[in-house]
């Protein structure tokens, strides 16, 4: 449920968004932001929803939902700023010009959007961009992510879990150099989740995967809830600085780094957070 404070704040950043430059109402601006809400904040409570709507880059995201929408000056507008780095980002990716270019070429096909679904609306890849990092950083890591998908396709490797689980030095592996952002993020994540103990694998997969509450951990670790709270708060925290940590080690820029950690949503990662997270040792340990 959205309240009035949230939607106070929603319409005090509509005139920064440039909607209307692009046929985007009001209405239209508060149904695009109420979903990025609803889709990253669930659980939040109403002023950490009015903090998130602070933080989105809502020019970015008002021209990604515009251009979705199929308006033409919204694309005229995305062209102009955008065609020039993306090229850009695609050579240095690819490092070879024809491929750089039908790398970019693709992503802008898949931005268009060319097919439909069963509604029969045109499906975009714009609509995955949430407005938590620059539109630009987001680009950059979908071009990334698409040539890391088609370099697989083409060498048929096995996944990325099942290269962490056989030990593969990434380091030294033969695609080492063209691991774009999205690729190094998944693997810092599982190389991250590899190093907890055993009580923070339980914590993680009990609250986050299984959905426990505070109070079903707390018993089952004989705490009180909030400690099993707090516990998780520097938990996450530490993780987070690990991840970026790993990534800045792997060569990315911290803006790189910042950039990706805000956009970062682990369903859109190539790794088995279940299978990372699984128990190898018995819960009896941890009432010992």
């Amino acid at each position: 449920m959205v309240g009035d404070s949230l939607w106070t704040a929603i319409a005090a950043r509509y005139s920064e968004s440039g909607g209307a430059r692009y046929g985007i109402t009001p209405e239209r601006f508060q149904q695009i932001l109420v979903a990025v809400v609803a889709r990253d904040a669930g659980d939040l409570t109403e002023a950490e929803r009015v903090d998130l709507v602070g933080s989105l880059r809502v020019a970015d995201l008002t021209l990604a939902r515009a251009c979705s929408d199929g308006n033409e000056a919204a694309w005229e507008a995305f062209l102009t700023r955008y065609r020039v780095p993306l090229y850009e980002a695609a050579y240095s990716i690819a490092r070879d010009e024809a491929t750089g270019r039908e790398l970019a070429d693709g992503l802008y096909a898949d931005l268009y959007g060319i097919s439909s679904n069963r509604e029969g609306r045109r499906q975009c890849k714009l609509d995955h961009y949430m407005g938590r990092s620059s539109l630009e950083g987001w680009l950059r890591a979908v071009l990334s992510r698409e040539y890391v998908n088609r370099y697989r396709s083409r060498s048929r490797e096995v996944s990325l879990d099942q290269q962490l689980e056989a030990g593969v030095e990434f380091e030294s592996s033969p695609v080492a150099d063209e691991k774009g952002p999205d690729d190094c993020i998944g693997i810092a994540v599982c190389q991250t989740l590899a190093d907890v103990s055993a009580e923070e694998r339980f914590l993680l997969a009990s609250w986050y995967l299984d959905q426990r509450t505070l109070a079903d951990i707390g018993r089952q670790l004989h705490v009180h809830e909030s400690t099993i709270s707090r516990r998780l708060d520097r938990l996450t925290a530490t993780l987070r600085k690990r991840v970026r940590k790993r990534l800045q080690e792997a060569g990315l820029s911290s803006r790189d780094c910042d950039e990706m950690m805000l956009e970062l949503d682990i369903r859109d990662l190539n790794v088995n957070i279940a299978a990372s997270l699984k128990q190898e040792t018995p819960f009896e340990t941890f009432n010992k």
